[in-house]
């Protein structure tokens, strides 16, 4: 069996600073037909697992801690009995929103995840988050950038626990080290390419 992308929209919202927004969040889940690898857990279980089906779920893996992309992460963790991975970095932030419950894993730079036959490398992104991750699929020609790179520039970094410069930075030697028609998939919104990205940020 063949590794794949499978993806969907959860609605919801995000809050952070005294803020809060209506937001769409892309849910993305890698794998064959047998296992998979969940990235995020925005919103809503019910979403997520109509897009894993009847497969096993290795790892709930999350790009950053902001409250749209783990908040139904303990929920999830229950319902299919796979461990929550998180980079330690973000701590603060998961605090937030899940002050008496920790992941399981930590998230490394350079850690890989097998699943399906094919493989996750982490890159740690920070800038949007301290412990931002990306996750590059080698074999299937994609990065999934959580809410580090969008269809459009880097991801926004005017609240708390971000830094605009750290995220270029980030960008720049990580991401844009990758080849050009690597496709982003994306936290929020529409792919893009490491190219179109390239040419954008300079």
């Amino acid at each position: 069996m063949t590794a794949r992308v499978d993806h969907a929209v959860s609605s919801g919202t995000f809050s952070l600073d005294g803020e809060t927004f209506d937001v769409d969040n892309n849910i993305w889940v890698v794998g064959d037909d047998s296992e998979c690898v969940v990235i995020d857990a925005p919103h809503s279980v019910s979403d997520i697992l109509a897009v894993v089906g009847d497969r096993k779920v290795k790892a709930i893996v999350c790009t950053h801690a902001h409250d749209d992309h783990v908040r139904v992460a303990p929920a999830l963790r229950e319902e299919v009995v796979a461990p929550i991975m998180l980079h330690p970095d973000d701590k603060v932030l998961w605090e937030l929103t899940h002050a008496d419950y920790l992941w399981d894993l930590d998230l490394a730079d350079g850690v890989t995840i097998e699943v399906g036959g094919t493989t996750l490398q982490v890159l740690h992104t920070p800038g949007h988050a301290p412990g931002a991750v990306c996750l590059y699929a080698p074999d299937l020609g994609c990065v999934f950038t959580g809410d580090t790179l969008f269809n459009g520039g880097p991801g926004a970094t005017g609240r708390s626990y971000s830094d605009s410069d750290l995220i270029k930075e980030s960008i720049r030697a990580r991401l844009f080290a990758l080849p050009d028609d690597t496709v982003v998939h994306t936290g929020h919104g529409d792919d893009t390419t490491i190219g179109a990205e390239k040419a954008l940020l300079g």
